[in-house]
């Protein structure tokens, strides 16, 4: 027996209606990535302590999809939480360009943001972004874990959206 559609009714095409999703590979591409970060951790003074406290029973990142990484090369976030000197700025740069695309960058705390309150000392870098792209900035001294948190799940729905539209959003 062949199906067709003018044979359904008009509650069963509402029925299927419901039923199918329609998407386009890009999108679930997006969507998978989103729900399955792997960040690794740069800590480099003290929100590093905060950092680690999102991997902790209370806050438990792992529940979200994301499991911390030791690797750059198994890595597709890189959180840098804390104060970025000139001297590290080249290890940064080179810990970015060994992660495989597509690869994100959360800034985490006022030191990594914007140099904090060390940004007068001639040995501070003024913020990540003057060495990497920042795709998502957490302000605080330190950000609590929950506002770790809430960052990543700012940049999943970045992921998302430059999946849904095809842009890339800096």
């Amino acid at each position: 027996m062949e199906l067709k559609l003018d044979d359904l009714t008009p509650a069963e095409m509402e029925e299927m209606r419901q039923s199918i999703f329609l998407s386009t590979l890009e999108q679930i591409k997006g969507w998978a990535r989103s729900n399955s970060l792997w960040p690794m951790t740069f800590g480099l003074a003290c929100c590093a302590i905060e950092m680690m406290g999102v991997g902790s029973s209370h806050y438990d990142l792992d529940r979200f999809g994301s499991f911390f990484r030791t690797s750059p090369r198994q890595s597709d976030v890189m959180i840098v939480s804390g104060t970025v000197t000139k001297k590290m700025a080249p290890i940064i740069s080179r810990l970015y360009d060994q992660m495989p695309e597509p690869k994100w960058v959360i800034a985490m705390g006022s030191c990594a943001t914007a140099g904090g309150p060390y940004v007068n000392s001639y040995s501070v870098v003024k913020g990540v972004d003057q060495i990497v792209p920042v795709d998502v900035y957490i302000p605080g001294c330190p950000p609590n874990p929950a506002a770790l948190i809430y960052g990543i799940n700012k940049l999943k729905e970045k992921i998302r959206y430059e999946a849904k539209t095809g842009k890339r959003v800096i």
